[in-house]
């Protein structure tokens, strides 16, 4: 989209810096409640109703049963929240600036769900994050099981669409492939590693092998880890572009514009 060349900006924000941020904060945090849990909560973050050994602390126990864990993660998940939503609404703008011949109307359906799918996604990670397991298991669950469904549609529709939009009236930004090789990558890590976690899971509430339920919280790391690979794409999508706030327009959404 773009601005009115007569209109003053009041912010412009460089897309590059702002994905790498909003990759950064998550990151951090994940490493963070996961080390300090090892080093002061082992017992108390490794335990599990099966009482055998385990070398590892799942991720809900990691980000919301201790201090300080719990408020690094809520204080990094709340900073990334607001812009990850306007990293939603630049990339339906970017998939409808796309042309794709017959498929066309399609494509702009599924460019919407995907956004929409995009929003879930934060929007239960936020829920995950304020409502601990420990506080209320049922809507942590839900919240989950939303987060991961918000995840797996929109990595599989993005992949979908950028594949498309090759076939179409590109921008120059979409000739390069490897924004979507990367895509392809991560979303193979990251759903094998949840089919995986999940066989783990299921395997040490049956038969309470020790190790087993560490090797289920290996996974949900790399679960962690390669979802924010996959948004760290971003920083190839948008290398040219940055977000405009205009001096007009205090209180609509930020326009979206290449340089």
């Amino acid at each position: 989209m773009t601005s009115d060349p007569k209109q003053k900006s009041l912010y412009k924000f460089s897309f590059y810096w702002v994905a790498i941020v909003l990759c950064a904060l998550p990151l951090f945090a994940t490493a963070f409640c996961v080390i300090w849990s090892v080093l002061f909560n082992f017992e108390e973050s490794t335990r599990t109703h099966c009482r055998v050994r385990n070398y590892l602390p799942s991720v809900s126990a990691a980000i919301g049963a201790f201090s300080p864990q719990k408020y690094v993660w809520r204080i990094c998940i709340g900073l990334h929240s607001t812009p990850r939503l306007l990293q939603a609404v630049a990339y339906y703008n970017f998939y409808t600036s796309v042309h794709v011949g017959h498929k066309n109307e399609l494509y702009n359906s599924l460019a919407a769900v995907n956004s929409i799918a995009h929003v879930i996604e934060v929007g239960a990670l936020v829920g995950l994050t304020y409502i601990s397991s420990s506080e209320n298991h049922g809507i942590h669950e839900l919240c989950f099981i939303m987060f991961m469904v918000g995840s797996v549609v929109y990595m599989t529709l993005t992949i979908i669409l950028f594949s498309w939009a090759k076939q179409g009236s590109v921008r120059s930004e979409l000739q390069d492939f490897k924004s979507l090789r990367w895509k392809k990558r991560c979303c193979a890590l990251n759903f094998s590693a949840f089919a995986l976690s999940m066989y783990m899971y299921f395997r040490h509430n049956k038969y309470c092998e020790p190790g087993v339920y560490s090797l289920f919280c290996l996974c949900e790391y790399i679960v962690i880890v390669s979802n924010i690979a996959f948004h760290y794409s971003a920083t190839w999508d948008f290398t040219a572009s940055k977000f405009a706030l205009l001096k007009d327009e205090l209180w609509n959404l930020p326009r979206f514009h290449s340089c």
